[in-house]
């Protein structure tokens, strides 16, 4: 019940935030002088499941005057990050404490009223690879024909023709 509780306000606010943005973008567009003061910031995300990652993009990029510019996959050391493109930042740290209030509300309506904090549940399926940041197994490619060797074999691929000389 209280996942429904943040994922409804997290919902409200997310509209109070496309309000703001949208005047703050209009004020810039019709007004006689540049108000506009653009960065670009590298946010490192505390969300690691791909929902979160898509919820968290889409939700700045729904945002007038912010937007995904790039992702980065995490690795062992390092979590996944977003670039944003903020179009009326007071300063790069200003931009990352906004995201990172955004990314708190959006954990705790995936997560529970823990957010960030909560352990992630393991995967159903109960086999997590160490190796990814996800915990998701790799794709496992036949190095002959590039086909995913836990299906079944199916037809073989017809064979490339040689250029000819």
């Amino acid at each position: 019940m209280q996942r429904l509780w943040y994922s409804i306000s997290y919902v409200l606010w997310m509209l109070g935030e496309i309000i703001k943005g949208s005047l703050d973008v209009a004020r810039g567009v019709y007004s006689r002088r540049t108000l506009s003061s653009p960065a670009i910031v590298e946010y490192p995300l505390r969300g690691t499941t791909d929902v979160e990652i898509v919820a968290m993009a889409s939700s700045i990029t729904i945002t007038p005057g912010t937007l995904v510019v790039g992702t980065a996959h995490g690795t062992l050391e390092e979590g996944p990050s977003l670039f944003v493109h903020a179009l009326f930042a007071e300063s790069r740290e200003q931009v990352v404490a906004d995201l990172t209030e955004m990314e708190n509300r959006l954990l705790r309506a995936t997560r529970g009223p823990k957010g960030a904090d909560a352990a992630r549940r393991p995967p159903r399926s109960g086999v997590v690879d160490v190796r990814y940041v996800d915990g998701r197994r790799a794709r496992h490619v036949r190095e002959d024909d590039g086909r995913d060797a836990r299906r079944s074999p199916g037809p073989p691929r017809p064979a490339e023709p040689e250029e000819e000389r």
